[in-house]
Formats: C-alpha cells, sequence, structure tokens
C-alpha cells in the first residue's frame, strides 16, 4: 500500500549569500556546475541564482524564507 502527500517545507538561511554557500559547497550539482565553469561563468551563475532566491524569499529582515514542495510518499508493507 501506498500513500503519497505533497509537503511544504521553508528553506531557512541566515541570507541569500548564506544560501549560496551552503549549496555551492555542499549539494553535489550545483558544486559541480561551479566547479565546470571559469570564473566569469561562476561569477554570472552566483548573480543568477541570488536573483533566483531572491524572488522566492518571504523573509523582509535580510535573511531567507522560501517554500518549497516536495512530495511525501509512504510505503507500507503488507
Amino acid at each position: 500500500m501506498a500513500r503519497a502527500q505533497p509537503r511544504m517545507y521553508v528553506f531557512r538561511y541566515r541570507s541569500p549569500q548564506h544560501w549560496l554557500d551552503v549549496f555551492r559547497t555542499y549539494y553535489g550539482p550545483v558544486l559541480k556546475t561551479f566547479a565546470a565553469l571559469p570564473e566569469p561563468g561562476q561569477a554570472a551563475l552566483a548573480e543568477d541564482l541570488l536573483e533566483l532566491v531572491a524572488r522566492f524569499n518571504r523573509a523582509d529582515d535580510g535573511t531567507v524564507a522560501a517554500a518549497g514542495e516536495y512530495l511525501e510518499v509512504v510505503l507500507t508493507k503488507r
């Protein structure tokens, strides 16, 4: 038996730059993308990502609070 339910998670970071630093350092796809780019490309990507987080940021105090939806799936063995 399976149950699937959409859920929300609020990503919280100290600042947009902190968000970028965490993803650039620890999140594999972002880390690898930055590593594959020359310095001008890295700067452009960083700028684009900071613009992206600003678009979804609900906080107004300099921190980041951005909601993200995920699908929770629970399987129960019979």
